[in-house]
């Protein structure tokens, strides 16, 4: 029993760090440059397909399954993400929030159904299987198997947070956010807008389809219906609960809400009649939507608030160091 449970918690948290992956993603385009993205599942079905296209096994009737190594794939949907995120960008990126949010939606519903009809690339509504997974040769221990995953995933989020940090400690970070407070007067110090923004939706899509082929090789299998707007939402969520803005917020975010979203799908399996899971499995929504509803009003900032962010080489004022602050030597 004790085994089960531990092999379920290092499931649980490895999907729950895919997720996180996702959320920085969003963190980059929403949180520091205040780009409205509503389209963050056709990111994540860009980087998922990528990857499985590349390395799952090869199939009749398909052109995909070349058997490439995993990295190989991560990198291939790094890479397809930030392109397809870049270009749409270019066009899009001049738009109000409001037209961004619509335009972004529209790609990701037409990312959807290309997946859906496509079916030589992307295997149609029968969707891709055999997609390797990492260990798999430690698919017979169940724990083992978990935790090393868990490793992998928890190794890999510590470094693209701390990456993340650092770009926005950088120069480049404190453009992206002085862009979303005041564009006008980023733009009267030499600063190009639409350039910056151009770069951070890139970078942002890149990590989402990064995240989409992690979620991809750990689950083993992907379908057109796994990147319904629902994804979109959940990852909202998600970025909300955390802390938009604070990179730490947003992995915090992504295991609680999917916490939320698990514990609700278990509550609704064990109280809801047989005939009836499909349509109480929508309560799920519903509880995830009272809880940001609860966060919204409790702590509008999220759980953990974006921490301020200078450069180095402004020193802080009397006022912020406080009175307890040493006075210089003479």
């Amino acid at each position: 029993m004790m085994l089960e449970l531990a092999s379920y918690g290092a499931f649980f948290l490895t999907v729950a760090l895919t997720y996180a992956v996702i959320v920085m993603g969003l963190n980059v385009q929403w949180g520091q440059t205040g780009l409205f993205n509503v389209g963050v599942a056709g990111f994540v079905a860009v980087g998922a397909y990528v990857s499985a296209f590349l390395t799952a096994a090869p199939a009749t009737g398909w052109l995909g399954g070349y058997g490439l190594p995993i990295w190989a794939g991560w990198g291939a949907a790094f890479l397809a993400g930030g392109l397809v995120a870049a270009a749409v960008g270019r066009l899009t990126i001049r738009l109000r929030a409001d037209y961004l949010a619509i335009t972004t939606f529209g790609v990701s519903v037409t990312v959807q159904l290309a997946a859906l009809n496509l079916q030589p690339l992307t295997g149609g509504p029968f969707g891709v299987s055999q997609i390797p997974r990492p260990f798999g040769a430690l698919a017979g221990q169940a724990l083992s198997f978990g935790l090393a995953n868990l490793a992998l995933l928890a190794a890999s989020v510590l470094v693209l947070c701390l990456v993340l940090e650092h770009l926005a400690r950088s120069p480049w970070g404190r453009v992206l956010r002085a862009i979303r407070e005041d564009e006008t007067a980023a733009e009267a110090l030499g600063k190009s807008p639409r350039r910056f923004r151009v770069e951070a939706f890139a970078l942002g899509g890149a990590i989402m389809g990064l995240g989409g082929a992690m979620q991809a090789h750990f689950i083993g299998f992907i379908a057109p219906e796994n990147y319904l707007p629902m994804v979109t939402f959940q990852v909202w969520a998600m970025l909300i609960v955390g802390g938009s803005g604070n990179t730490r917020g947003a992995i915090l975010g992504a295991v609680l809400v999917w916490a939320i979203w698990a514990a609700s799908s278990a509550v609704v399996e064990a109280l809801a009649p047989a005939g009836e899971q499909a349509r109480a499995a929508a309560l799920q929504t519903v509880i995830i939507g009272v809880a940001l509803c609860a966060i919204l009003l409790l702590r509008p900032q999220g759980i953990l608030r974006e921490m301020r962010t200078v450069s180095r080489r402004i020193r802080p004022s009397a006022t912020e160091t406080g009175p307890s602050s040493p006075p210089d030597a003479p």
